[in-house]
């Protein structure tokens, strides 16, 4: 399995806030040595290696996650919790996941 983990930079050179909250979590969790690579979407550049994997996966939200395997088509994840869950069966309580949830509209569109 291959993890991929896309965050943004915004057009003014900042990182969206939503994808510095994610990377904190990853690490907080313990979950950062999971990441296989960190691709950036670059709003100053559409030819970014982030904005072209959101364009090829059809993902207008990030931060999202990118899961390959031997077998199917890639999994795309954009709420943490759910990606925990599903994929690094990591322990979440429901008051994490509902609020990640909500918290997915508030996500940065690419």
């Amino acid at each position: 399995m291959k993890i991929t983990f896309v965050k943004k930079i915004k057009i003014d050179g900042s990182p969206c806030r939503k994808c510095a909250e994610v990377q904190s979590r990853l690490e907080k969790d313990g979950y950062i040595d999971k990441i296989d690579r960190t691709v950036i979407a670059d709003e100053r550049d559409n030819n970014s290696e982030g904005i072209q994997l959101a364009t090829l996966y059809e993902v207008d939200r990030a931060p999202f996650f990118i899961v390959e395997s031997d077998v199917g088509d890639p999994l795309i994840y954009t709420v943490y919790f759910k990606f925990v869950n599903e994929i690094l069966s990591g322990k979440t309580n429901e008051e994490d996941t509902a609020k990640d949830i909500l918290d997915s509209n508030d996500l940065d569109f690419i």
